[in-house]
């Protein structure tokens, strides 16, 4: 019974998906009936994936159904959770781009349950077939979402693009796999680390795992594995771009470190010198790509590069620091999510019937009239830029203390070097908002749903996660994220 409990995240979200394909052939129900019926399967997946969720344990979920294939683990539960609720608040954000986008019917909506149903095995994935099966189910998902508006030539080459890099990228992962079952004849995580321990010709091996790297450079779009990202985020729909860009970074985070932590961890020093070089490479042609976009989203795909550069710093400090790394990777992904779906669902939800508003002229005097929703999105772009009484400064604060710690003290310049670089493309979008008058055209929608309810709840979590424990004491903040992180790490060992 236990082992059923912890497998019912899982049910429920692949259940939801078939029930929303299988009423999308009715086709009796509007989107927002759609968004909802998504929303209440992911909220009762949410509910059980939240009861152990402060837990430290780890369960093998029935071994003689997967024979080992997935865990259930405090690790595995605190990813989940963000993705889980990741999924929420995008489609609930999104709610007026999809009712004023006529074309997103259930199959959009089952797609996106399936997909969340593949990052979540993803993340549980103790053995590297299921990994690579549930890789390219999520990935899968995001071609089609992306190009679902099958009229729109810029989302179809937006697909068509990452179709071909993913399907090169999972091609080089499985090609890895086969190196790495012909070097140890395992693809089992724990025995993998057992065999690697005693194994003196491990050439294959680091051959395997090195080509399961790159995979995990092009999913994150890290240097020089980046050329497609930008393109893809600006072609695809506003809520999917928020969605590849926060949710399904976490999920690929999430199964490496499990991977470097207790599969790699004999051998990933050898990893090192070629991580930093790419971690600068990733800073820097980040920043320069983000500094000359003139589009909002485009700026945004760009600076998610940058981000994706803080993170790999924490991923290499995990060599020296384990423990304090791993919990600055996880949390900081916590506040890059508040911050970038808070962003994209904002951008998406002042699409008007004619007129979608993405480059910084359209948000010309925005603060005069729309001052609430100004606030909000000044709240993100200084959270993004790592300002004080933000969670997001305190992401960066952990990241950059630990790598200092970690003996990487020349990563934690060139990191803030690069977030000194993007306080001038975040704030040139809030003196824009604030310093200009109205352009033509400028007014948005009514206020109106639960759409501008989500995005000011994400603006007060954004502060609070800097604030919070200063004002009061008592109530969950940065801290109790924290322990949360080291008790999913601590669980990785049990």
């Amino acid at each position: 019974m236990n082992s059923f409990l912890h497998l019912m995240p899982l049910f429920l979200v692949s259940l939801g998906g078939v029930v929303l394909m299988l009423l999308s052939a009715i086709g009796k129900f509007s989107t927002k009936h759609y968004i909802y019926m998504c929303v209440a399967f992911l909220a009762l997946a949410e509910a059980f994936q939240v009861l152990h969720v402060w837990q430290l344990y780890s369960i093998d979920l029935y071994p003689q159904i997967f024979n080992g294939m997935i865990i259930a683990d405090s690790y595995s539960s605190y990813f989940n959770a963000i993705l889980i609720m990741g999924a929420i608040l995008i489609l609930l954000i999104s709610e007026h781009y999809f009712a004023m986008q006529k074309h997103f019917r259930g199959e959009f909506f089952s797609i996106m349950l399936f997909s969340v149903f593949a990052m979540m095995m993803l993340v549980q994935s103790t053995e590297l077939i299921s990994a690579f099966i549930a890789l390219e189910i999520a990935s899968l998902c995001v071609y089609i979402m992306i190009g679902f508006q099958k009229d729109h030539h810029k989302r179809i080459e937006a697909s068509y693009k990452y179709l071909v890099v993913g399907s090169i990228s999972g091609a080089i992962f499985l090609l890895g796999v086969g190196l790495i079952y012909a070097g140890l004849q395992t693809t089992h995580l724990g025995e993998l680390a057992h065999q690697i321990q005693y194994k003196e010709n491990l050439n294959l091996v680091i051959v395997g795992a090195s080509m399961i790297l790159i995979m995990f450079l092009f999913k994150i779009s890290a240097f020089p594995f980046q050329s497609w990202a930008i393109d893809v985020y600006d072609g695809a729909p506003l809520p999917v771009t928020g969605y590849m860009a926060a949710a399904f970074k976490i999920s690929i985070f999430g199964f490496m470190l499990r991977a470097m932590l207790v599969d790699f961890e004999d051998i990933k020093g050898i990893w090192t010198n070629m991580l930093i070089f790419i971690t600068i490479a990733t800073l820097v042609y980040g920043s320069f790509l983000a500094l000359i976009q003139k589009s909002v989203k485009r700026m945004l795909a760009a600076s998610s590069i940058v981000h994706t550069g803080y993170l790999l710093i924490a991923f290499i400090s995990t060599t020296t620091m384990p423990e304090e790394a791993s919990s600055s990777l996880i949390f900081y992904q916590v506040a890059y999510f508040l911050s970038s779906v808070g962003a994209f669902g904002l951008i998406s939800y002042i699409v008007s019937d004619d007129k979608l508003r993405i480059t910084y002229n359209d948000f010309k005097g925005f603060a005069k009239t729309e001052p609430t929703m100004a606030a909000s999105m000044s709240v993100f772009m200084l959270s993004l830029a790592g300002i004080p009484s933000t969670i997001g400064f305190m992401g960066k604060f952990y990241i950059f203390s630990g790598a200092i710690s970690a003996g990487y003290s020349y990563l934690s310049i060139v990191a803030i070097i690069a977030t000194g670089i993007s306080i001038y493309y975040y704030f040139k979008l809030i003196a824009v908002m604030y310093f200009y008058p109205p352009s033509d055209g400028a007014s948005v929608p009514m206020l109106r749903g639960i759409t501008p309810k989500i995005i000011g709840l994400l603006a007060l979590a954004t502060i609070w996660g800097g604030v919070g424990n200063i004002i009061i004491t008592y109530f969950p903040d940065v801290d109790f994220i924290i322990d949360l992180a080291q008790i999913a790490y601590k669980s990785l060992f049990l």
